[in-house]
């Protein structure tokens, strides 16, 4: 599988590419957001990206926002910014993990296997949901109402593959939390609060399938069983 490491720093680069080497991942480098984008356009089939915030030139969020545009990938963040405003404006944005500087090599590794294993191995029983004119490809890994194709971030997409396959199940923010970003996810209630409230908006008129469980969590309501 195909990594992209986007970093200033060549001595990060290297530990993690040495890492991520010694688990048989293929590594691609890039020194800062413009050249990521470089890269990402010349190999549209990297399987995730580790990106860095602050760099100069183009900053991790940018170089996101602009990648995204050509195709939805996994990415885990790195940052030596602790802040939880920086971490959920990269979950707004559409990552899937965030870790801190300085980390553990093994521990970056671990989190890239997880991400891998949460957005290409999820548990469906037919490739395709319909619900009216509400459609989801699992093989295509699309969205569509009214045949127009949504905009969802890899994260609003998992949500929602994981409401339809617990239909009408209260689920609380914990088992959303364990079951969609993991069980060694640093996050809290209000990250999922957050991405319920974007995904619902994606949803535009069937945003009401999602109904909030007082004192507990979401429940994906829906007459399909």
């Amino acid at each position: 599988m195909k990594i992209l490491i986007v970093d200033d720093e060549m001595l990060i680069r290297s530990v993690i590419r040495e890492y991520l080497e010694n688990e048989k991942f293929f590594v691609l480098e890039a020194e800062n957001g413009h050249e990521a984008i470089e890269l990402i356009e010349k190999n549209l089939d990297i399987d995730l990206i580790i990106m860095d915030i602050m760099m100069p030139k183009l900053d991790g969020y940018s170089a996101c926002k602009e990648i995204f545009k050509l195709k939805r990938y996994p990415v885990i963040m790195l940052s030596a910014r602790v802040e939880e405003y920086d971490k959920l404006l990269g979950f707004e944005l559409g990552i899937d993990d965030y870790v801190t500087k300085p980390f553990s090599p093994k521990e970056l590794v671990a989190r890239v296997k997880a991400v891998l294993n949460r957005t290409r191995n999820i548990d469906i029983r037919n490739e395709v949901y319909l619900y009216n004119d509400l459609e989801i490809n699992y093989k295509a890994h699309t969205v569509k109402i009214e045949n127009k194709e949504l905009k969802l971030t890899p994260k609003e997409y998992e949500l929602l593959v994981y409401f339809v396959a617990n239909p009408n199940v209260a689920l609380s923010r914990e088992q959303l939390l364990v079951n969609v970003w993991g069980y060694d996810f640093f996050g809290d209630d209000r990250t999922v609060d957050t991405h319920i409230k974007m995904l619902r908006s994606s949803l535009g008129k069937y945003r009401d399938l999602i109904v909030t469980v007082r004192g507990l969590g979401y429940k994906f309501v829906s007459d399909k069983e």
